[in-house]
């Protein structure tokens, strides 16, 4: 893979903050906010770090209605949503990293559609680099989401929902509580 642009990494204590940063990035790839429609996610973690649920809550926020099914068993997942197309795969069954070429995903991996993949590491180095990855991993109480932009529309995607740093009052501003 590409060396990357940037990365970030943020404490999610649980499956409400897996979803919130979900919903951040949402408006950023369904268009609008940050460029064109489109991009390419991956998802890394081990099972049951969150990847599903931010999945889920990122569909969910760019307007997918009705029953949101892991792929893990039929590999690909596809919803439309106006003109835009999400299609959600999940590579954890795949025993060779060609395989995902002979299911022919490779014709999915459109920059005007919204393509999130789990598990891209049993590609090997086939997958072209993601726009965003993001590696969930569990640390004590909660999970730790390490972003990285391998792209500039990752990058943008990355500044935009990057918390904003807090601010100190000014000199001639009390801080807050002083008397």
């Amino acid at each position: 893979m590409s060396a990357p642009l940037c990365s970030l990494t943020l404490h999610l204590p649980d499956e409400a903050a897996t979803e919130a940063l979900a919903r951040r990035l949402a408006p950023l790839v369904s268009g609008g906010q940050a460029g064109p429609a489109g991009g390419h996610i991956h998802l890394q973690g081990d099972l049951g770090a969150g990847k599903t649920a931010f999945t889920r809550a990122l569909l969910r926020e760019c307007g997918i209605t009705g029953r949101i099914k892991s792929p893990s068993y039929a590999l690909l997942e596809s919803y439309k949503v106006s003109n835009l197309y999400f299609y959600h795969l999940d590579f954890y069954r795949f025993s060779d990293t060609r395989e995902w070429l002979d299911a022919g995903f490779r014709d999915l991996l459109r920059d005007d559609a919204v393509v999130l993949i789990e598990w891209p590491e049993r590609a090997g180095g086939l997958l072209p680099p993601p726009d965003l990855l993001i590696s969930l991993a569990y640390a004590g109480d909660g999970r730790d989401a390490t972003l990285t932009a391998y792209t500039a529309r990752g990058q943008t995607w990355l500044n935009a929902i990057v918390p904003p740093p807090q601010s100190a009052p000014s000199p001639r501003q009390a801080p807050p509580g002083a008397a």
